[in-house]
């Protein structure tokens, strides 16, 4: 049908085969629904971003770089000649698509996820796997890994406000050598430091 509505004058085709070229089998079903109902590729079929999106794209391209598909439409011809839509790169080791823009949701989402899994470093919480009470986050200064640090015993109520009890155990436990983040035993001297994130009673923040 025209644009005009009127039914007797011709609409030239936005997508157009060159049959002496290439058989209209070797087209996409997708290419085919946008020649047949001469609708242009930028009045999308598919979702924008997904694969079948990004393949009619690349489809299209390929046959117009090789005189196979003539293409008249102003806004297809832009995104064909003036982009890489369809083309894919390596960015920071992953692949993603060539002047795709990203919607400000997509955007959005991935800070959430990152948000969501970003861990906070140096406070402790309690744990309830490996059969030890706590648990903390520290970065390793030689890998660069974040590593999961579990300690205290499970079970056992701390003896935080004990002072016998605290200077036993900094004995025992060599306290005042532990400098090593990465260690259990670094954290379960200073447990009374971190009293309040770990939901105890203590007025002590130094070693046991």
């Amino acid at each position: 049908m025209c644009d005009c509505g009127c039914n007797t004058c011709e609409t030239k085709s936005t997508l157009m085969l060159n049959e002496s070229l290439a058989p209209r089998g070797i087209l996409s079903e997708g290419l085919k629904h946008h020649m047949d109902a001469n609708k242009p590729l930028t009045d999308h079929l598919y979702r924008a971003g997904s694969d079948s999106y990004f393949n009619l794209w690349a489809e299209a391209r390929s046959l117009y770089s090789r005189n196979i598909l003539e293409i008249t439409n102003e806004d297809d011809l832009a995104v064909l000649t003036e982009t890489n839509l369809g083309h894919f790169g390596m960015f920071e080791g992953k692949k993603v698509p060539l002047d795709f823009p990203m919607e400000d949701e997509s955007i959005n989402e991935a800070k959430k996820a990152k948000k969501k899994n970003t861990k906070k470093l140096n406070k402790p919480m309690r744990d309830s796997s490996g059969g030890k009470a706590y648990k903390v986050y520290v970065k390793d200064p030689k890998t660069g890994n974040i590593k999961t640090i579990r300690f205290g015993s499970g079970g056992l109520r701390a003896k935080i406000n004990d002072k016998k009890a605290r200077n036993a155990f900094a004995a025992r436990h060599k306290c005042s050598t532990k400098k090593d983040k990465t260690k259990a035993g670094y954290w379960s001297c200073r447990l009374p430091r971190y009293a309040k994130l770990l939901g105890l009673k203590s007025n002590f923040g130094g070693f046991w």
